[in-house]
């Protein structure tokens, strides 16, 4: 499915990154940086180009070769591995920060790639997420349309256990990301931190 919407002529999510990343950008560490997910590389390549040593991860070979391009476009180095997130290991202590923005996830598959999350960042590592709510199914301006998708706030912070939400809302915002996220949309933001082992 996602190899068939990646072959569509131009960019199916736009080559902007997405608003809330964008948002907190600033707020993650210097160091490698891990998009899963990651599709077309729009928010892989933003990082990129803010200086960050950034891997995309995606099923799709064809959406990563887009990314590529895309970086090749605006003269920055991505590294992309294409790889199913049921067989993709993070690692232990081996990311800054890692990205997941509407890479809607089974709850079993998304309960463990959550739980490894915490594990996977180095220290005082930060994790974004953005995914649309079940509150999306009312306003069908994007994401899939099935309720077990949609990501739930209690669910995800139980599946973040170990990490510290700096914040976490659901809430509905304009979204413009291109043709397929487009409109009013329910959404769920959450940033969170690996504590740096001070505290």
């Amino acid at each position: 499915m996602w190899d068939q919407r990646f072959s569509e002529p131009g960019f199916a999510y736009g080559i902007e990154p997405n608003d809330f990343l964008r948002s907190v950008a600033d707020r993650l560490p210097r160091g490698p940086v891990l998009c899963i997910g990651e599709g077309e590389g729009r928010n892989a390549v933003h990082l990129a180009g803010l200086g960050h040593d950034v891997t995309a991860v995606d099923t799709s070979s064809v959406g990563l070769a887009k990314a590529e391009q895309l970086a090749d476009d605006r003269g920055v180095s991505l590294n992309t591995v294409h790889a199913d997130l049921a067989d993709f290991d993070l690692g232990k202590d081996a990311w800054a920060a890692i990205v997941e923005v509407f890479c809607h996830l089974p709850p079993p598959l998304r309960g463990k790639v959550h739980r490894a999350v915490a594990g996977a960042l180095r220290p005082g590592g930060t994790f974004v997420l953005e995914a649309y709510t079940p509150a999306q199914l009312e306003h069908r301006t994007g994401g899939p349309p099935v309720r077990e998708l949609l990501y739930e706030l209690d669910a995800v912070r139980a599946d973040l256990d170990g990490l510290r939400l700096e914040q976490a809302e659901e809430l509905v915002r304009e979204v413009a990301e291109g043709k397929y996220h487009h409109g009013r949309g329910a959404v769920l933001q959450v940033l969170a931190r690996r504590s740096d082992g001070a505290e």
